[in-house]
């Protein structure tokens, strides 16, 4: 059997950068873990490969509800369950048989396991917040084995005008 590879985006604010398109490139599907910003970015993503997406706290008005504010995921015999805020997990990841907890929301790209659950928060694609980085993330996934991946992307600052 193939693996199975998922791309992780979060924290877009309504930009999907060009940097954020390669890193996701080969992606079977994509997971947004919420404050996407607009529905240009699920436009850009859904270029890519499928997508699942959940609503942030950010993500309001019409185009956003009808996003859920959580999904549960299968792929490749694990169960991943997606939350915008870590904070807002209301169930306890083993008992319920997730694999993974894929999050968002802090703009910081983190990968941990306890209990036997991986947790992994892509980090922020969108616009830049203090000194943090810009980043994407991946799962592949073989054999019901996760494996994580954190990508880091070199973007260039913003263009300013002189004048």
């Amino acid at each position: 059997m193939n693996p199975i590879v998922i791309g992780l985006i979060s924290d877009t604010h309504g930009l999907l950068r060009p940097e954020a398109v390669a890193g996701l490139a080969g992606s079977d599907f994509i997971v947004h873990a919420g404050d996407i910003g607009s529905t240009d970015v699920l436009e850009g993503l859904a270029r890519i490969a499928p997508i699942t997406a959940i609503r942030g706290n950010v993500d309001r008005g019409d185009w956003a509800a009808g996003l859920p504010p959580t999904e549960v995921l299968g792929a490749g015999g694990t169960y991943l369950y997606v939350v915008h805020d870590i904070a807002e997990l209301d169930l306890d990841p083993v008992a319920a048989g997730f694999q993974a907890v894929i999050s968002g929301h802090s703009h910081q790209p983190a990968v941990r396991e306890k209990d036997g659950v991986l947790y992994i928060n892509p980090g922020s694609a969108g616009p830049r917040r203090f000194s943090l980085p810009i980043a994407v993330g991946r799962l592949t996934i073989s054999g019901g084995r996760i494996v994580p991946e954190l990508i880091e992307l070199a973007c260039a600052p913003p263009k300013t005008r002189h004048g």
